[in-house]
Order: C-alpha cells, then sequence, then structure tokens
C-alpha cells in the first residue's frame, strides 16, 4: 500500500513559515541564487545558499559575503555556515543577522570530504561534543531573533555514532530544527540512506524541535514515505533535485495529497533551461562564467532523455548563451524520461575511502581545542 500524505500544518522554524515542509539542501556549486530562484519558482520550501565558512564572512572575504548574498525575488534569505571556532561562528552569525538581513542560519555538521574534516569540521565536529555544543551556542546567541538550525550525519562511522547525542546538545543550544542526513560520513554519498534513523530521532527530541530528513529522496512519492515511516516533520532535498526543480512542484503537490505528474516532457525542461540560463547571466552579469556554471547544471537537465551521446558531449562544452539555446531547441519538445532513469542517482554516488581527522580527534570527546579554519567551501552533506 502506498504511503498517504502527512496531515500537517505548514511547519515553522523559528519565526520561518515554510509553507510545505521542504527545504533545498545546500550544494556547493549548484544552490546559487539562481538555482534557488527556480526552484522557488516551481514550489514552497526553504531554499538553503551554498554553505560559507564562518572565518571568511568575519575576515570580510569579498567570495564569501558575495555568496552570501540573495536575489531581490528569494522571499526568505537563507545561508548555511561552516566553522568550528565558537567565537568566529557567534560573529559571523551576527554579521549575518544584523548586516545581511538574513531570515534563517543553517549549521553544517555534515560534510564529510577531508578538506572539512581534517580541520575538524563538518562531520567530524559533533564528536567533540562539548566543542560542538558551544559553537551551536554562540550561533544562536549571534543570531539573536534569527533561527539557527543545524545539519548532520548519523556520525563518522558504524561504529561512532554521534547523531543522537549531538541532536540533544544542539537543541539544548537552542537549535531551532535539526536535519539528518540517514548516511555516515564513510558512507559519504553510497549505498542506501537509513531512514531509521531519521525515526530515532524524532523520538527521542522534544516535539517543539522540528526535524528533517535527508537522503535518497529521488521522487515526491518518497518524501510523503519518509515523513509516514519515520514521523519526521519536513524532509530535506539534495540531489534528487539536480536538473530537476520540477520537484519542488512534484513535491507541494504531494503534501497536499495530490498525485505528483513526475518528470514533464523535454519541452517543459527546455523552457526552465531558458529561464536558467537567463537567471544566471543577470546575476554574475558575466556570459561566459554564467554559461560556465551552466554546464553542470545543463547535463543534469538532460540526464535520462534519450538526447543521444553527441548532444551530452556538446552541453559540457556549451560557451554561449546561444550555444544553450542552440542545444536544447534541437531536442525533440516530446522526448519524456526513460522509466529506468527516474530514479537513477544524480550527483555523487562515492563513498569516502578515508575518512581524514585531526590527530586524536576521537580520543577526547569533551576537549575543547580545535583546528584553524581553511577558508574552503564544500558540498553540505
Amino acid at each position: 500500500m502506498a504511503a498517504r500524505a502527512p496531515h500537517h500544518v505548514p511547519m515553522r522554524i523559528g519565526a520561518v513559515n515554510l509553507g510545505h515542509p521542504v527545504v533545498l539542501a545546500p550544494m556547493a556549486g549548484v544552490t546559487d541564487a539562481p538555482f534557488r530562484v527556480l526552484c522557488a519558482e516551481a514550489g514552497g520550501g526553504l531554499f538553503v545558499s551554498e554553505m560559507l565558512t564562518a572565518r571568511g564572512l568575519v575576515e570580510g572575504a569579498d567570495k564569501s559575503w558575495r555568496m552570501a548574498s540573495h536575489h531581490p525575488s528569494e522571499a526568505t534569505r537563507s545561508v548555511q555556515l561552516y566553522g568550528s571556532d565558537p567565537r568566529a561562528m557567534g560573529e559571523a552569525a551576527r554579521r549575518l543577522a544584523d548586516d545581511a538581513g538574513v531570515d534563517h542560519i543553517d549549521l553544517n555538521f555534515g560534510c564529510p570530504v577531508p578538506k572539512i574534516t581534517r580541520n575538524g569540521g563538518g562531520a567530524a565536529l559533533p564528536v567533540r561534543r562539548r566543542l560542538f555544543g558551544q559553537v551551536v551556542e554562540a550561533a544562536v546567541g549571534g543570531a539573536g531573533r534569527i533561527p539557527v538550525t543545524v545539519k548532520m550525519r548519523m556520525g563518522l562511522d558504524d561504529g561512532r555514532l554521534t547523531f543522537l547525542e549531538a541532536a540533544s546538545i544542539a537543541a539544548d543550544a537552542g537549535a531551532a530544527a535539526v536535519a539528518l542526513h540517514a548516511r555516515t560520513a564513510v558512507q559519504g554519498y553510497s549505498g542506501v540512506a537509513r531512514w531509521d534513523a531519521i525515526g530515532e530521532l524524532r523520538a527521542r527530541l522534544p516535539a517543539d524541535v522540528p526535524v528533517l530528513g535527508n537522503g535518497d529522496i529521488w521522487e515526491a512519492t518518497d518524501a510523503v514515505r519518509m515523513m509516514a515511516e519515520t514521523g519526521c516533520d519536513g524532509v530535506v532535498i539534495g540531489r534528487g533535485c539536480l536538473g530537476r526543480p520540477w520537484l519542488f512542484a512534484d513535491l507541494e503537490q504531494a503534501m497536499r495529497g495530490h498525485a505528483p505528474l513526475g518528470p514533464p516532457p523535454f519541452g517543459v525542461v527546455a523552457a526552465t533551461v531558458r529561464r536558467h540560463v537567463e537567471l544566471a547571466v543577470d546575476w554574475y552579469d558575466d556570459e561566459t562564467a554564467a554559461v560556465r556554471k551552466l554546464r553542470k547544471h545543463l547535463r543534469w537537465y538532460l540526464q535520462g532523455y534519450p538526447v543521444g551521446a553527441e548532444v551530452r558531449r556538446r552541453a559540457g562544452a556549451v560557451a554561449t548563451v546561444e550555444d544553450v539555446h542552440a542545444l536544447v531547441d534541437e531536442v525533440d519538445p516530446d522526448l519524456t524520461v526513460l522509466p529506468e532513469a527516474v530514479r537513477a542517482p544524480r550527483g555523487r554516488t562515492d563513498a569516502i575511502t578515508r575518512l581524514t581527522l585531526p590527530h586524536g580527534w576521537c580520543e577526547h570527546p569533551d576537549a575543547m581545542a580545535r583546528v584553524e579554519d581553511d577558508l574552503v567551501a564544500h558540498s553540505g552533506g
């Protein structure tokens, strides 16, 4: 029997009303302003920026502050922060709230890539539970009235699961919601997300702290099933929306109890591509840079449609707006997605072959020592 649509009221995170309990996951090089606008135009939810370093914001790095900016049409301005220094995290949150006028701050404790974890950040930080708590508390204090949420993984590996304790610490420190990517750090983006962990977390936290589930939501019906099976309050959409902003329209339909429409014919996708390139050129004010950023999106837009190897090759080499238009114009607008491609994974599918942590990081969970943050940006995990 198919899972029934959850009966819910629009989810609130602090003063932020999501309308529909759906969040766009921060993804490096993906969730820039043009892509966020496309997703928001398709359906309701909360659309989070790419991950920014707290240190970069505090030190005034131009790139960090450019990435923290929002399109005028974004009704709710949401930013994700990474860092392991409570002072830097608190100050970055304060500046985002007071100077940048953001409405929501998410903290990254899920990124598994070595460049992040080797500094004790991302998925590594919950191991140091006292430091983790101070980082969350500092961000909540700096943000003031702006709600702060946390996103985490189950732990480093199956022998070092931290999500239940870390989520309780975060809630006690004032986090307004907790999102769980139901994989460990060493799983990376491989294997199957273990939704039962999301259910465990929902049972552990107070009812007034929303729990959001993340992992393996490829169709709107997956989101309905996750909420029904785990009792979570909402969902976080990552790789499932790559090349598919229309998924947010399907999610809105499903959350209202209606049947989702599924993948559209390519003519609808082509119109989305044209809108995407328009937004990107306007946002970056540089056609060459905008089209270069669009290449990976264009390959995702084509995924699953039987367009042929030559069209896919050209998608990775477009250089002008005219190239983009010419490419999508030559594809049959009536093409539909191959059935076997509907649930095919998108984006990364790799595991972390070597977990990189600071020396002795796991031996003293109550230690307060940290490692200086690099000025880096990666996926939110």
